[in-house]
């Protein structure tokens, strides 16, 4: 998708929820990868990744410097507190640096027409390397045709047109959807697990293969007669005598509270809806639509089947978060 530029994977989050040392074994291609503390890049170096890693947050303390070092770490430098700690850095041996411009996201970078006077202390810095990467992040790259990322790709051109240096621009929508913002590094994190943020689409729509499924197992099928309540504060009411089906899956696993009664799962190919709220260890499910369901039988919550941006619909939320909030009690199984 973006044939002409390297790629940065973004493992945050744990793997984006899938497990750190997991993804990035399966992504060790990658010309480096991006993580939002220290802590990760400690863990990619200790299972033997030798790629450039990017510490997307930035340094917090001047003992981060001697870590960065120890570890071969490039940092992002977006606020003037980083600064003064390079400047306050007695070390000679260079550090990689990314400087972060606020191109509209108005989080993290700096001002656009500060950025010469900062670039040109960076590159006078002992400390810092000579190759200083541009990069700026955008805020509403998911939608293809809205007029905000074109401005910041606008505003970041004219920023950066008079300072040397590879730029790295585009996030996963913006890989998908705003080819012209690619150039030198792409910063791959959602679409590297299958996922899609971008409205009413999900990864397959863009050819892309979700990495993770959760599912879980039929533990009880009741017989629940009309008018009866189900779960939690009795949200849902049986029309009719049916048959209720209860899954051993709940917000404690990360699957979320919110999903409203309709959401789908699957049971051997066959969709049936969430009733009532999800508990902390288990759901109810209405098995009206498949009389052959039994105890034991495999329930599928997302995946390739089941699109994870359908159940993150269905909970107001998207499926990044679906998946990063996955807990350590769910079993992981490398398929």
């Amino acid at each position: 998708m973006a044939p002409h530029s390297k790629v940065m994977a973004v493992v945050k989050a744990d793997g984006y929820g899938h497990g750190l040392e997991r993804v990035a074994r399966a992504l060790e291609g990658a010309d480096a990868f991006g993580v939002a503390a220290l802590s990760d890049a400690e863990r990619l170096r200790a299972v033997g990744l030798s790629q450039r890693i990017v510490l997307l947050s930035g340094i917090d303390d001047a003992s981060d410097l001697s870590a960065i070092r120890r570890l071969g770490v490039d940092t992002v430098v977006h606020h003037d507190s980083q600064l003064a700690l390079l400047q306050q850095d007695t070390e000679t041996d260079p550090i990689r640096v990314w400087l972060k411009l606020d191109t509209g996201m108005h989080r993290l970078g700096f001002a656009p027409e500060r950025a010469n006077t900062i670039y040109t202390q960076l590159k006078m810095m002992p400390n810092v390397h000579d190759d200083v990467t541009l990069m700026t992040h955008f805020a509403s790259s998911d939608e293809f045709d809205g007029r905000q990322t074109a401005l910041q790709l606008n505003v970041f051109d004219e920023t950066s047109k008079h300072l040397s240096g590879l730029h790295s621009l585009s996030n996963s929508a913006a890989i998908l959807g705003w080819p012209g913002a690619h150039q030198d590094w792409v910063r791959a994190g959602g679409a590297l697990y299958g996922l899609s943020v971008v409205d009413d689409q999900t990864g397959a729509d863009f050819g892309l293969k979700p990495a993770m499924s959760l599912s879980t197992k039929l533990i009880a099928i009741n017989h629940i007669k009309k008018g009866e309540s189900i779960g939690y504060s009795a949200t849902w009411q049986c029309p009719e005598d049916m048959p209720v089906g209860v899954a051993a899956i709940g917000y404690g696993d990360g699957y979320p509270r919110h999903a409203a009664a309709g959401t789908p799962v699957l049971i051997n190919g066959v969709r049936v809806p969430i009733i009532g709220r999800v508990s902390m260890d288990l759901m109810t499910l209405d098995l009206r639509g498949i009389p052959d369901a039994k105890v034991g039988d495999d329930v599928l919550l997302w995946g390739p089947e089941l699109p994870v941006e359908i159940i993150a619909k269905a909970a107001g939320s998207i499926s990044y978060e679906l998946t990063c909030s996955i807990t350590r009690r769910v079993r992981f199984i490398e398929a």
